[in-house]
C-alpha cells in the first residue's frame, strides 16, 4: 500500500485531517514516510541546506559558539548540540574548526537531536572518531550548560493553518475530492488563543501555528536559563506568520503537496515571534538576515584565504557559494538567526540583543 492509499482509507475512515497530522504522517510515516525512505540532502536529493553549500558555514558557527563558550567562562562539561543535524555536515565543520579553540572539545559531550534511524547512521560515519550520543527530542537533552545549533529545523515541525472568518476561524484540512486528495475548510469557529490576531489579520488571511514549536523550543530554553549556554537558530520564515508558507519540495522544486505524500520535503515558514515567546524566560537577539551575521563573523575574509588556493571551476564554485549564502537575492535575506541565552548574558558573536 503507497502512502496515498493509507491517507485515503484513513480520511474516508474517520475525515478530514488537519495539515499537522497530514505533515506528520508524510514525513514520519515508519514504512511510507519522507524521511524513512528519502534521500533528502544535497544535488542528487531534494533540496541543499548551507552547511552543504560551504564549508564555511559550519565552520563559522562552530568558531561563533566557541567564542561564546569562552565569553561565557569556558563551562566545562557542556553539551554541544545540534537539532536535526542531517548528515552531520555541520557538525563536522564546526568541529574541525574548533580544533583551534583550547579545551573546547575536551569540555564538550556531542549530543543530535534526531528521531531518524536512518539519518542517525550517516551522521555516526560522518562523525566517526568523535563520541557522539543521540536524543529524540530537546526535553532530554543533558541538564548542564547547552550551546545548541538548529539549521533548518523548526521549518519541518508540523503547522495547522487558520483562515479568520468575522472574529472567528476555519481551519484548513486534508480531505477527499472524487477519491483524490484535496484541501477543505473545517466549521467557522471561536479561537481564543488567537484574539490578538484580530488586530493585525482581516477577513480571508491566514495565520500558521505548530504546536510542536513550544515543546522543541522550551527544552532548549529550560536547559539555558537553568545552567547557561546559547542556542544558533537558522532558518527561514518572518517575525510574525501572516499567509500561507505551506509547501512541497521534490528534486529541488515546488511541487504539490497533496500529489504525491511522502515524496517530497514538507516545510513552512517559521515564526520567529511564537519562537521567542515560547523561549521565555531565555532572552532572543535581535532577528537578524542569515547574509549580515556571516559577514559579521567573518565569512568574506574566510572565504578570500580559501579561495587563494583554488583555481578554475574549484574557485567558480567557491565563489558562486559565498554568493549563495550571503547575498539578498539569494539565502542572505530568506534566511534569518536569532540566538537564545540566559537574562542578562550577552547573544552571541554577529547578533544583537
Amino acid at each position: 500500500m503507497r502512502l496515498r492509499d493509507h491517507l485515503i482509507a484513513r480520511i474516508a475512515a474517520d475525515g478530514p485531517m488537519r495539515l499537522d497530522e497530514y505533515m506528520s504522517v508524510c514525513l514520519l510515516h515508519p514504512e511510507y514516510g519522507y524521511y524513512t525512505t528519502r534521500q533528502p540532502f544535497g544535488r542528487a536529493g531534494d533540496f541543499t541546506t548551507a552547511p552543504e553549500i560551504s564549508q564555511m558555514f559550519g565552520e563559522l558557527i562552530g568558531l561563533c559558539l566557541a567564542q561564546d563558550w569562552l565569553s561565557k567562562g569556558a563551562p566545562a562539561p557542556f553539551t554541544l548540540a545540534e537539532l536535526g543535524p542531517g548528515r552531520g555536515t555541520l557538525m563536522a565543520d564546526a568541529l574541525r574548526a574548533c580544533t583551534a579553540v583550547p579545551g573546547f572539545l575536551d569540555a564538550a559531550q556531542i549530543v543530535l537531536v534526531e528521531a531518524s534511524p536512518a539519518l542517525r547512521a550517516e551522521q555516526r560515519a560522518t562523525l566517526a572518531g568523535h563520541a557522539v550520543s543521540w536524543v529524540d527530542t530537546t526535553d532530554a537533552l543533558p541538564d548542564q550548560p547547552l550551546f545548541a545549533i538548529a539549521n533548518e529545523f523548526f521549518d519541518a515541525l508540523p503547522i495547522r493553518q487558520f483562515i479568520r472568518d468575522g472574529a472567528q476561524w476555519r481551519e484548513r484540512q486534508v480531505g477527499l475530492q472524487e477519491d483524490r486528495l484535496a484541501f477543505g475548510l473545517g466549521p467557522s469557529l471561536p479561537q481564543p488563543s488567537f484574539e490578538a490576531r484580530l488586530a493585525d489579520t482581516k477577513d480571508g488571511d491566514m495565520i500558521e501555528v505548530s504546536s510542536a514549536l513550544g515543546p522543541a523550543v522550551s527544552g532548549l530554553a529550560d536547559r539555558i536559563a537553568g545552567f547557561g549556554g546559547a542556542a544558533l537558530i537558522i532558518d527561514y520564515g518572518s517575525w510574525r506568520s501572516l499567509g500561507n508558507t505551506f509547501q512541497a519540495i521534490e528534486q529541488h522544486e515546488k511541487v504539490d503537496p497533496l500529489a504525491a505524500p511522502g515524496r517530497a520535503d514538507l516545510t513552512a515558514h517559521v515564526d520567529f515571534e511564537a519562537l521567542a515567546q515560547a523561549a521565555e524566560p531565555c532572552a532572543h537577539s535581535a532577528l537578524t538576515p542569515q547574509g549580515v551575521f556571516l559577514e559579521r563573523l567573518g565569512i568574506t575574509q574566510r572565504a578570500r584565504k580559501l579561495a587563494a588556493t583554488l583555481n578554475e571551476d574549484a574557485l567558480t564554485n567557491h565563489i558562486s557559494a559565498h554568493r549563495r549564502l550571503t547575498h539578498p537575492e539569494e539565502m542572505g535575506t530568506l534566511f534569518k538567526v536569532i540566538a537564545l541565552y540566559q537574562n542578562g548574558a550577552l547573544p552571541p558573536p554577529g547578533l544583537e540583543p
